[in-house]
């Protein structure tokens, strides 16, 4: 039988074979290299069109890994933000660049050209005032549609239905995040928070034990005592209302229950609905017998439900 990869990833992690470990690893790296410097971005058509790693993601993980330009196929990295650049700019590109790293100036230079070299060293050195006061002068006076939120190690942006984050130690940026894992909690408390701001401010968001985010919105009780008792048979004479709690809750719920660690319903002391999403950084699926981690594009489940059952069953209340 052919060597299998789960035999090396089998060797490698017994801590008898550490020296063969080492040789193993030398060699991955040394065929690593060969692949990227010296077969890859040396035909420049094939570097651009179809890279021989799947979506970059070695120049992914240099970039991670604090490598900095010069350890870099360089081509491969141009290519890349040439690509973010272009998609931004709403231009024809060879791949939609999901899940794209680029180091934090060129970030930068591409969202905020004419600034970036003064946000570059705003950010570095964390002069947040001076940094927010360019941000907003291009939202409000130059019309700039994007949005920002600061946590403590991270500006999170989001451009249109894309999110970025600025990793502000590492000073690298994961650029149109999708399936790319979710890398803290205080990363996903966040992206909640920057979409609360958005479309749900009354809506609660609190991180419980560095573990946990809750989402906590609610439906008031002048709008549960318009459900009826008994709907009607004929769809076309059903209320929205009616329909939603009758035929769809049951089954938003139930998608919920993928991606939430707890989903808690009850009525408050003002007789109000309560809704509590308990969202930690691993999911309800498994693969292999492991759970997966949250992902960006998963957050999807759960800010479209909160989005809206605040939007028609909260605001037409206060309305």
């Amino acid at each position: 039988m052919p060597l299998h990869p789960s035999d090396i990833v089998k060797h490698i992690g017994n801590p008898a074979n550490e020296k063969d470990r080492q040789d193993l690893l030398s060699l991955l790296i040394k065929r690593i290299n060969k692949l990227c410097f010296d077969e890859c971005q040396i035909d420049r058509i094939l570097c651009t069109l179809t890279p021989l790693c799947f979506h970059r993601f070695l120049l992914k993980m240099r970039i991670k890994n604090g490598l900095t330009l010069e350890d870099l196929p360089k081509f491969c990295y141009n290519v890349q933000k040439n690509i973010v650049f272009r998609d931004f700019r709403n231009k024809t590109v060879v791949y939609r660049p999901f899940d794209s790293y680029l180091y934090l100036i060129d970030f930068l230079d591409i969202f905020f050209h004419g600034d970036y070299r003064k946000l570059n060293k705003f950010i570095s050195f964390q002069k947040w005032e001076e940094a927010f006061d360019i941000f907003n002068y291009r939202i409000e006076k130059k019309q700039e549609n994007f949005s920002y939120h600061l946590i403590d190690n991270y500006i999170i942006f989001k451009f249109d239905k894309r999110i970025h984050i600025i990793f502000i130690n590492e000073k690298y940026v994961l650029c149109n995040a999708n399936r790319e894992t979710i890398a803290s909690v205080e990363i996903l408390k966040g992206v909640v928070d920057l979409y609360n701001k958005l479309y749900f401010p009354d809506v609660k968001t609190k991180l419980i034990r560095s573990k946990y985010v809750v989402i906590t919105s609610f439906i008031p009780k002048d709008i549960l005592a318009k459900i009826s008792d008994n709907p009607l048979d004929d769809d076309s004479s059903i209320s929205k209302l009616d329909d939603y709690f009758f035929n769809n809750f049951s089954e938003d719920l139930e998608a919920l229950t993928k991606f939430c660690k707890k989903i808690r319903l009850r009525m408050n002391l003002h007789g109000n609905l309560e809704i509590k999403l308990y969202i930690s950084l691993d999911t309800n699926n498994y693969i292999d017998g492991k759970k997966m981690p949250l992902r960006y594009r998963d957050m999807r489940i759960f800010l479209n439900f909160i989005y809206y059952i605040y939007n028609d069953f909260y605001v037409i209340w206060l309305e």
